[in-house]
């Protein structure tokens, strides 16, 4: 691993879906229990950060009243829209405070939709920043996550996805999506096993450094 052509995309962890008292909380909480996907994502953060890697923050966020979407929702997007999740401005569509961003961080903006990289200028950044590495995390597993993991696979990046740390609305979606889609288009790899990497990657560094 390269950590310098690395990138962390952490991907909706808001307030709505993490903390209690979110308007989602309740439909993620039993899978964030499960695999400790809070305590797991910083773990990675931190880990990121003193190696090196870039981090970006990639929440989602409407206007009170959603004017950006269709007046008709369906699907996840209706979802939002009859709990009211995610409003800019409101504590709900704020960043937990477990990962939140710091000097140095990148937060995204005008995710609308599903694909972090729909509505956004992420591959921009990337780019520009010689990424080719992408490093994801967040909710949902089988959502917002896989809908961003599928486009950076076609668009030529490195992909990998932290499977415990995203989480999904039920264990059965949770699981299915780890065993069945992200191998296809991801490298699977646990926070253990990234946090490794990492370590590996800045030690040979030194080495070849001479430190």
């Amino acid at each position: 691993m390269n950590t310098e052509s690395t990138a962390l995309v952490l991907i909706e962890f808001q307030n709505d879906f993490t903390t209690e008292g979110g308007t989602l909380h309740g439909a993620v909480s039993e899978v964030m229990e499960s695999t400790g996907m809070l305590t797991n994502a910083r773990r990675a953060l931190e880990a990121s950060r003193a190696a090196g890697v870039t981090v970006i923050h990639s929440p989602i966020a409407f206007q009170e009243g959603y004017h950006e979407i269709t007046s008709h929702p369906y699907g996840i997007l209706k979802g939002v829209v009859d709990t009211s999740s995610f409003v800019k401005g409101s504590w709900g569509a704020e960043i937990v405070g477990d990962v939140a961003p710091a000097d140095g961080d990148i937060v995204i903006e005008g995710k609308r939709g599903l694909d972090a990289f729909g509505s956004t200028n992420l591959d921009f950044i990337l780019r520009s920043k010689g990424i080719t590495t992408v490093v994801l995390a967040g909710f949902l597993t089988n959502c917002c996550v896989e809908s961003t993991m599928r486009s950076a696979y076609e668009k030529g990046f490195e992909v990998l996805t932290l499977t415990d740390a995203v989480g999904a609305t039920s264990q059965a979606e949770h699981d299915n999506a780890i065993q069945y889609d992200y191998p296809m288009f991801s490298k699977p790899t646990t926070v253990e096993e990234y946090v490794a990497a990492l370590q590996g990657a800045t030690v040979s560094a030194d080495t070849s450094r001479g430190y």
